[in-house]
């Protein structure tokens, strides 16, 4: 999912940058002091799991979590997922410093997404396991569209690639479906307190 540097047009990687900047903003504003160890805790999740990544044009395929993360952060997200893209891109050369916004975008807006359209699913005893398993599917389905989108705005030549890449996200749909299903309902059992902190004591 990271987009290599020298592939996105300018105007492409501005309004993700920008849109990553408002995001970062709107996910400080939520962010409290009681916040910070579960924000640091899911960003270094995500960036162990999106380290294992099998290269495909100019991306790449690997787990990604922003279903899971956004069902637990919210607007929080952003700045989870952009200190992690931003140590794997100084570290590993991983995406890169000028498509950390888009790549950063890519990530977290599909995690804010499903915060509001299944987290209500969840806390319901019947649908938990039904919006937890569209969370994770459907925030990897967005990413993934995002991606072949952007390059296939910045030129014809990349149009194989963007349906390639959307192609090859549906299988990692399933398994990031399953996996949010298990830590939701682990976290239920355990931890409701962590998916539902409005309604702690």
């Amino acid at each position: 999912m990271h987009i290599s540097e020298g592939v996105l047009s300018a105007p492409v990687l501005l309004a993700g940058a920008l849109g990553t900047g408002i995001g970062t903003f709107l996910g400080l504003r939520c962010l409290t002091s009681e916040k910070v160890p579960q924000v640091a805790l899911l960003s270094a999740a995500f960036f162990v799991a999106s380290l294992v990544h099998v290269p495909l044009g100019p991306s790449s395929v690997h787990l990604i979590l922003n279903g899971l993360v956004g069902i637990l952060l919210g607007w929080m997200t952003f700045p989870a997922l952009l200190v992690g893209l931003f140590l794997q891109a100084i570290l590993f050369q991983f995406g890169g410093l000028t498509t950390l916004g888009v790549n950063t975008f890519n990530m977290a807006f599909p995690g804010v997404v499903v915060y509001y359209l299944f987290k209500p699913l969840i806390k319901s005893p019947r649908l938990s396991v039904v919006g937890a398993f569209c969370a994770g599917a459907f925030a990897v389905l967005l990413a993934g569209i995002f991606v072949a989108l952007e390059l296939a705005l910045t030129g014809e030549s990349f149009q194989a690639s963007a349906k390639l890449i959307l192609m090859a996200h549906l299988p990692i749909m399933v398994i990031e479906g399953f996996i949010t299903v298990l830590i939701v309902g682990f976290l239920k059992k355990v931890r409701p307190e962590i998916l539902f902190p409005e309604e702690k004591p």
